[in-house]
């Protein structure tokens, strides 16, 4: 499976979370470090844009040889939109950069489950019931290069899979859901308190990529 992990360095609310370290290590290295852990994924290419804000990201993914692609900065499914056509794959898996947390065993599950049958898109957030940091999404190649063509909409061009959801009678749609409702736990990145809050966890874990639940436990005795 593809995997592309979108990633810039002016994020609204906390510039330059990709960047930050924790442990000797970059938030985004400790993604791709997690994602490499994957069974089932077999390519890993970090999706910024041209701009000059996001070099630094092409410093770190250059130094530790991690593949990546720069287009556009704010028509962020253009992005996609190139390197699916270029890696001409079946289907392809959008992680977020702000998720240093994700669980690889699930990543795993959720493609298994994806290679059934041919989904248009399979999601554990539509409703979410998985912690925030856990979110997975693969979506079939044509699927979606047939409906990037048709995206006018500036939010759905910036937002890559929110036309789905908002068009979901159009779909085929797999959606994976939690044993228990965890969507009220935070194991992203979007603010400073987020940032300290993982930081916390990673020391508490240990920095051993344990799972979602390990994770969410541990962010109930914590916080």
């Amino acid at each position: 499976m593809l995997c592309l992990v979108q990633a810039r360095v002016n994020s609204r609310r906390l510039p330059k979370k990709m960047l930050k370290k924790i442990n000797g290590k970059s938030i985004l290295e400790i993604l791709v470090d997690r994602l490499k852990l994957s069974k089932k994924i077999s390519e890993i290419i970090i999706l910024t844009s041209k701009n000059n804000s996001d070099n630094p990201i092409i410093k770190i993914c250059k130094s530790k040889k991690i593949r990546f692609y720069r287009g556009s900065l704010n028509n962020v499914a253009k992005r996609f939109y190139e390197v699916i056509k270029m890696k001409k794959k079946n289907s392809f898996m959008r992680i977020c950069g702000d998720s240093p947390l994700i669980d690889y065993n699930l990543i795993d599950n959720a493609i298994s489950k994806f290679n059934v049958k041919k989904y248009d898109i399979l999601t554990n957030i539509f409703p979410r019931s998985y912690p925030k940091g856990q979110s997975i999404e693969i979506i079939n190649s044509k699927t979606f290069q047939k409906i990037f063509l048709s995206l006018k909409n500036k939010n759905h061009k910036e937002h890559v899979t929110t036309y789905f959801y908002e068009n979901f009678k159009k779909f085929k749609i797999f959606k994976i859901k939690n044993n228990i409702n965890q969507s009220n736990i935070n194991l992203s990145i979007d603010t400073i308190e987020d940032f300290n809050r993982i930081k916390k966890l990673l020391f508490y874990s240990n920095f051993n990529a344990i799972s979602y639940k390990a994770h969410a436990n541990n962010y109930k005795k914590l916080f």
